[in-house]
């Protein structure tokens, strides 16, 4: 007979960490919010679940980023001078989001773990109520607490 532990929908309650942006790496940053939206860092995680948590990052503004790259992007092929636009990284919040949602795993579920991820320009949120776990470190992060 089989004993393997598979937990239900409802085994845990999903919990809410709140992690400060300021002066973080973005890819090291997102690859931890990743983890923490799938589940992946439970010890109970099962793929065939949804066993992750909400995660509310503030000072968005304040992040690291390379601004040394410039990126561009041909908007219309085969026309001289109009086509070749520079794109500047004006939005910190739109960046963080797109590097997160390339992280995550690939599928149906997605989209709704991209609606758990919570991005404000400020320390300002209106989450108080949902008693947010602070995680100030991100290298030393214990989950199973």
């Amino acid at each position: 007979m089989n004993e393997t532990f598979i937990p239900t929908l409802d085994y845990g309650k999903k919990k809410w960490y709140i992690i400060d942006c300021k002066e973080k790496q973005l890819g090291r940053l997102s690859s931890v919010v990743v983890s923490l939206l799938t589940g992946k860092s439970k010890y109970y995680y099962n793929p065939s679940l949804d066993l992750g948590d909400y995660v509310i990052l503030v000072n968005a503004e304040y992040i690291l980023l390379n601004r040394n790259i410039e990126k561009f992007h041909v908007f219309i092929p085969g026309r001289p001078g109009r086509s070749l636009k520079r794109l500047v990284n004006l939005n910190s919040e739109q960046i963080l989001k797109r590097c997160i949602f390339s992280m995550m795993p690939k599928g149906i579920p997605k989209r709704q773990l991209a609606k758990r991820l919570k991005i404000y320009q400020s320390t300002a949120h209106p989450h108080l109520a949902q008693n947010p776990i602070e995680i100030t470190d991100l290298q030393n992060i214990k989950f199973y607490e």
